[in-house]
């Protein structure tokens, strides 16, 4: 069976008759030409979905914020393909860390239903696809024809604006089980590029499997990482006691160290750096293991060596050798590579060198066996950055399923308002390898929020100033409560205080003088996708009575207010929601000043020219009024001289 198009357009399961032909001939049978592909019902139309525009905007929500004034977090009430759309251009390049938990398709989930061609009443008429405060859900029942492909049409168009996103070096990662990693993985390799692939991780999510289950019990989940680059290098995670312990001093360093090789691969690529040395204790001729070379550069070698003995460059025509190593023909390897040999090969040379050897603090070189071995590299404690993470997640270091729902019930006295939320240390693990201190980090499924939770702590444990932004549709949420926005809202604000009781306590027990902690950026501005809060500026006069006209005359919705007029238009000059507003008085008419003068807005009406001219002294990067503001077109010509005189560069915008 396959999901196909029938003669009506729509998708339905089918059966495959090419597949089937195929699989009853005993021959190969001809048909379409072959090629590799990646497609479903419907990609199409995913694909323009990302170029289709929207007139939708961010309304400011600040009763329901914390520290509105002060935050640079945001937390977005809304369909998050909405909400990618709005933020494109403003975020563009910005976005160091992405973090997703989408619905995963097992059958019992619910997908998100982009189709925007259908009206309100439509939607409305399908038994629920709405649910109470409008969100775009439906069911997606394995016997739905179109099981794969709407949950693939769900999730191109928002992968594809989360690559726009990113910045150069910025990564995503996104959390999957079987039903549908393989095709994420093929959405995520024509997306990103299979170049950029970074890795998928298994997440340790459970330590007591389930035994009921068909065929194998699934121990893990997917999480499948992205990079922006191809060049896309993780950062360490911290050092354990385990791998410190690894580290010793047996001749009596006062650095810990431990042995480490002393030859580089790329023999063949490298052959200047393939030659003989000779041991100082024996006058042995030492080379590489095959296919290696030495580690360190010529006049590094010679200055290593020499805290053992004295030692000189010299020809010993060993081409035939150096070719065995290179894994060459020997009229093909260099013919100028020198040997390291000692100045005086003699037994007070080698005295010499073994009275190095037993008083101990040996040269990074050094040799083994007591001396008589081979040739050994030190690797210094001091120097070793932290552990390479790997492809493997274990519970026992990033959590499990049974512990992130623990920490929400403790957040909500012992009731968890979210089924499947992820566990603190997993995502800590995600920002410790994928953001540095002062990233950006998006989560657009945010469920219980604990992304947000993870960046504040995050915050507290380094001092960084990441910022988070997090977007969920106010879908239903079990426990009572209204939305799965409200939970998430009031997660933030209850991991908020906890994290701050916590600093405050340990700041109570510093020693005199010691530097108190900070609280990081605990606070959120809340915003919600809606309806344009400008009229429609696309209706044609047709559209129109005479007796409707006047309507036009303020070009704003009748339940527009300032501050969401301000919201309107932040994305037209690139400004993040984010920015830094005050409220101000100049010339007599309340303003805002976003980011200390980048902009300031005035939306009042009768805006006279002792206030244009106040506003134009500012001298903002831009300036923004409304129609409203202008009783006339005398008054709208007054704007642009007072400008012109007062500030020429500031460049003017009327909504």
């Amino acid at each position: 069976m396959t999901e196909a198009m029938d003669v009506d357009g729509k998708v339905t399961l089918a059966v495959d008759f090419d597949a089937l032909r195929d699989d009853l001939s005993g021959e190969v049978v001809d048909g379409p030409r072959e090629r590799y592909q990646f497609t479903w019902p419907g990609k199409r139309e995913a694909k323009l979905e990302v170029r289709r525009p929207i007139k939708k905007t961010m309304r400011p929500c600040p009763e329901k914020s914390k520290d509105w004034d002060t935050t640079e977090n945001l937390y977005i009430e809304g369909d998050n393909l909405e909400a990618l759309k709005i933020m494109r251009e403003t975020y563009a390049g910005k976005v160091k860390l992405i973090y997703i938990d989408p619905p995963y398709n097992t059958g019992s989930d619910f997908v998100y239903d982009d189709d925007f061609s259908k009206a309100r009443a439509e939607y409305d008429a399908q038994n629920g696809d709405y649910n109470e405060e409008g969100g775009r859900l439906v069911a997606n029942p394995e016997s739905n024809g179109r099981f794969h492909s709407d949950w693939c049409s769900m999730m191109y168009p928002r992968l594809m604006l989360a690559r726009d996103m990113l910045s150069d070096d910025g990564a995503i990662f996104i959390s999957i089980d079987d039903n549908e990693s393989k095709n994420l993985h093929a959405i995520c390799d024509e997306i990103f590029g299979a170049s950029c692939f970074v890795g998928d991780i298994a997440w340790q999510k459970t330590y007591s499997p389930r035994n009921d289950s068909k065929g194998i019990p699934s121990e893990v989940e997917h999480i499948l990482a992205y990079s922006k680059s191809p060049e896309w290098i993780p950062g360490r995670l911290p050092r354990t006691a385990e791998m410190d312990g690894r580290y010793s001093s047996p001749d009596g360093d006062p650095r810990p160290w431990k042995a480490g090789d002393a030859s580089a691969p790329g023999a063949a690529t490298h052959q200047g750096m393939v030659y003989a040395i000779q041991h100082p204790l024996t006058g042995e001729l030492l080379y590489p293991p095959n296919g290696r070379c030495r580690p360190f550069g010529g006049y590094s070698m010679l200055s290593l060596m020499s805290e053992w003995a004295d030692y000189e460059w010299v020809d010993i025509h060993d081409e035939e050798r150096r070719a065995q190593i290179c894994n060459l023909p020997a009229n093909e390897v260099r013919r100028d590579v020198k040997a390291l040999m000692l100045k005086n090969p003699d037994e007070t040379t080698y005295a010499r060198s073994r009275a190095r050897y037993e008083e101990g603090s040996w040269p990074v070189l050094y040799f083994t066996s007591g001396g008589n071995g081979g040739m050994a590299c030190k690797r210094y404690l001091d120097e070793m950055d932290g552990k390479m993470p790997t492809n493997l997640w274990s519970y026992s270091e990033v959590g499990h399923t049974d512990e992130a729902k623990k920490q929400l019930k403790s957040l909500f006295d012992g009731s968890a308002p979210f089924d499947t939320p992820k566990p603190v240390r997993l995502l800590d693990r995600i920002l410790t390898i994928a953001s540095d201190k002062d990233s950006i980090v998006f989560d657009f499924f945010s469920g219980s929020a604990t992304t947000a939770e993870a960046v504040m702590r995050k915050n507290t444990e380094d001092g960084g100033n990441r910022r988070f932004v997090l977007v969920q549709l106010p879908e239903e949420a079990p426990g009572g409560w209204d939305n799965l926005c409200n939970v998430g809202e009031e997660r933030i604000r209850r991991a908020g205080e906890k994290i701050k009781t916590e600093i405050d306590k340990a700041n109570e027990q510093l020693e005199l003088g010691a530097e108190p902690k900070p609280v990081p950026d605990i606070g959120f501005r809340v915003l919600r996708v809606d309806e344009s809060c400008l009229k429609d500026e696309y209706a044609t006069p047709e559209q129109y009575e005479q007796t409707e006209l006047d309507l036009f005359t303020d070009n704003a919705a009748e339940d527009a207010m300032p501050l969401d007029l301000l919201f309107q238009v932040l994305p037209a000059f690139r400004i993040e929601y984010s920015a830094k507003i005050v409220e101000r008085e100049i010339g007599g008419k309340v303003c805002f000043d976003v980011n200390d003068g980048q902009l300031i807005a005035c939306f009042d009406e009768d805006v006279d020219t002792v206030a244009l001219e106040a506003i134009a002294k500012e001298r903002p990067l831009y300036a923004v009024f409304r129609d409203a503001c202008f009783s006339n077109d005398a008054a709208m010509a007054n704007l642009e001289e007072l400008f012109k005189t007062f500030s020429p560069d500031t460049i003017r915008k009327v909504i």
